[in-house]
């Protein structure tokens, strides 16, 4: 893998880093380096507001073809624009599930008429979007979903039923797609449907977890009869699992791109404080603030790997260790912050509960290792798919 950038690209650079200087001021200079997980709690109003900014200065779904609103960026600009996002600490995208899996979706599944539905608002910055995949018993086993879909001749509509959980953002979402069982008598990733939905209605309920941190950036999804149209289930009924995982090819995509922008910026507040306590000239810390840098390299570069080879738009093998990878990278960057930060990292700024940035990330960094596929399933993943291990192994007398 190869990746240069041209004198053209370094143009669209400059570009990109203006237009963040001139615009992430006045009301928006407040939301610099906040947001992303574990801080998706901070002003989500004026996140809304900056989604609708960016699409006004056409700098949301950069690399959707133009066609559906996008810039139709190449690879390398796409990496440039989350690079000067970073540096210019902009803050965490709240309307990441719609542009980086919603809408690709679409594109590469989706009716024309779909398209035409539901792309422009995501570009727009107006429609946000969560993600209905995991089940209390269908977390890593994402194939046992539960939750049930039939048709009402009657009302000409999908009707489902069901229950969905940790789902980020949902109660800041105008839309959900959701995995659901078309087939009752269907079991594993057979009789599936991958279905279209709008969160306000009857029949849909958003309840909060309350995390670690106190906050409650995932719920769960309740449908009790809740009402699909006809013609937003994409595809044809029994095909959803082949839609779902195409979706997870982009999730390991351009997205991973904005998750490690956050990355970026925590690791240089981790060292900006080890450098104004002294923490930077004790050794162990100074070679664990080496460590986390090359990690984030090797998980950059890993990325654009994944990215300019993408073919046959298959799940490539590059892309089977990046969870894995990254979780627990940033499972220690958590307890490097609190090792930096020393005393200071157990002591509250305010009561009852008011964490500091660092403070909630350390707590946060606990689920990544879990969530979306915990360590010990990306594991397996990589044996069987990655190595073509078998699932079990062979027992010789």
């Amino acid at each position: 893998m190869k990746l240069s950038f041209s004198d053209e690209d370094e143009k669209f650079r400059a570009e990109v880093a203006l237009w963040l200087f001139e615009n992430l001021v006045g009301e928006f200079e407040q939301l610099k380096f906040r947001g992303g997980p574990g801080d998706e709690h901070m002003f989500p109003l004026e996140r809304k507001k900056w989604e609708q900014k960016l699409a006004q200065g056409g700098w949301t779904c950069i690399g959707w073809p133009k066609e559906y609103g996008g810039r139709g960026c190449s690879i390398e600009q796409q990496v440039i624009f989350n690079e000067e996002y970073a540096r210019a600490g902009a803050p965490g995208r709240i309307g990441h599930i719609g542009e980086g899996l919603a809408g690709p979706t679409l594109i590469a599944f989706g009716s024309e008429a779909q398209k035409q539905k539901y792309l422009p608002g995501i570009a727009a910055g107006t429609a946000l979007w969560c993600q209905g995949y995991s089940e209390p018993g269908a977390g890593s086993d994402l194939a046992n979903v539960n939750t049930k879909a039939h048709f009402d001749e009657a009302k000409g509509k999908w009707i489902i039923s069901g229950q969905k959980v940790w789902t980020s953002l949902a109660h800041e979402s105008d839309y959900i797609f959701v995995i659901a069982r078309t087939n009752p008598n269907s079991s594993a990733h057979k009789g599936l449907g991958f279905f279209l939905m709008k969160m306000d209605q009857p029949g849909i309920e958003v309840r909060g977890i309350r995390q670690l941190t106190g906050t409650s950036e995932f719920n769960e999804v309740f449908f009790d009869q809740a009402e699909c149209d006809a013609d937003d289930i994409v595809g044809q009924p029994g095909e959803g699992w082949a839609i779902a995982m195409g979706l997870l090819n982009f999730e390991r995509g351009v997205s991973t791109l904005g998750q490690q922008m956050q990355f970026q910026n925590e690791l240089n507040q981790i060292i900006d404080i080890a450098k104004a306590n002294g923490k930077s000239q004790n050794p162990t810390i100074r070679q664990r603030i080496a460590d986390a840098h090359i990690g984030l390299k090797i998980m950059r570069y890993n990325s654009m790997r994944m990215l300019s080879d993408t073919g046959d738009g298959g799940l490539q093998k590059e892309a089977l260790i990046y969870k894995l990878f990254w979780a627990t990278w940033h499972r220690d960057l958590g307890e490097l912050a609190m090792d930096v930060l020393g005393p200071e990292a157990e002591i509250l700024e305010s009561g009852p509960y008011t964490l500091t940035r660092l403070q909630a990330m350390y707590l946060f960094v606990r689920s990544d290792t879990i969530y979306g596929g915990t360590n010990e399933i990306q594991r397996n993943i990589i044996a069987e798919r990655g190595l073509g291990m078998p699932k079990e192994p062979k027992i010789t007398a």
